[in-house]
């Protein structure tokens, strides 16, 4: 306990002991960052690290991934979020939140400025949550980094968040991957690429988006001046979608970006054409894709 690190992941602790830790943590000034992840807390035992931390001003980094804290959690690390003035990064995956448990947390996060780091991925987050948190999004004012993946934003839902990104002007990464936003919300992230200027790295792999959405995307990458690495893997854009990507690319004089991830992503001999022309522009710009034979020869020490 004289530590600044307190590991105790895997060890079953349950509500009981999850309260018996808290009260221990409650005054103790040397632990910065605690974690807590696949202890079966339940709501209960995770209302009981919320309301130390609302008393503790110490720790910055808590894990509390995979414990099962559903809406009661929820609700109790909500009113812990308007108090606490020191957490930093916040790790809620794999708990069971829905979308009654993203209005607490929504609404917490609009009034919190401190916590720059938040995982929200692996939730049972859908189209009403998409709705509720995208409006936090909008508004939040601390948050560097947000992971989202793995949950269901569809429709408005995914519309919503995607408009939170483009009114956000703090937010520097953000994993949206495996959502289902389709081609409504590749839309709505094209249209936010145009305005925001600190995204940095944006992750939407595996989201539904053809080639409809993919040139939405484009049409925002070709006026984004600030995004370094765009991750659309596993999306049937098909190779046209692709080239589109490229040519904005491409067309950017202002263009900063240094990843592009097309992987898993099935392409035609023209593609191969328009990466050389791209890389000749954009040398330092590493494009990675499955490709062929033929393409892992051709800049092999920028496509990959």
């Amino acid at each position: 306990m004289k530590d600044s690190e307190l590991t105790l992941m895997h060890h079953g602790l349950g509500p009981k002991a999850a309260k018996a830790l808290a009260l221990s943590l409650t005054n103790n000034t040397s632990i910065v960052k605690l974690n807590l992840s696949d202890n079966w807390l339940n709501g209960d035992g995770g209302a009981a690290v919320a309301e130390m931390l609302k008393e503790n001003y110490y720790i910055t980094d808590i894990d509390l991934s995979d414990n099962k804290l559903g809406v009661k959690g929820a609700k109790a690390l909500s009113a812990m979020l308007r108090a606490n003035t020191t957490l930093v990064t916040l790790k809620l995956s794999g708990n069971e939140l829905n979308d009654h448990a993203a209005k607490y947390l929504a609404d917490a996060f609009v009034v919190n400025n401190k916590v720059e780091s938040l995982d929200l991925s692996r939730n049972m987050f859908g189209e009403a949550a998409g709705e509720v948190l995208g409006a936090a999004i909008a508004e939040n004012v601390g948050l560097k980094e947000l992971n989202l993946s793995w949950n269901s934003f569809r429709g408005q839902g995914a519309v919503t968040v995607a408009k939170g990104l483009g009114a956000n002007i703090f937010l520097r990464v953000v994993d949206l991957s495996y959502n289902g936003l389709g081609n409504s919300g590749a839309a709505a992230l094209g249209d936010a690429l145009k305005v925001n200027n600190v995204l940095e790295e944006l992750h939407v792999s595996n989201n539904r988006i053809s080639l409809e959405g993919a040139l939405s995307l484009a049409l925002g990458l070709k006026e984004n001046k600030t995004l370094k690495s765009l991750s659309m893997a596993r999306n049937p854009i098909q190779s046209e979608g692709c080239i589109r990507i490229l040519k904005a690319v491409r067309a950017n004089l202002d263009i900063a970006l240094e990843v592009l991830d097309l992987s898993e992503i099935v392409l035609r001999e023209d593609f191969v054409e328009l990466c050389d022309a791209v890389l000749e522009v954009l040398p330092s710009l590493q494009i990675k894709h499955d490709g062929t034979s033929r393409l892992f020869r051709t800049h092999s020490s920028k496509v990959s």
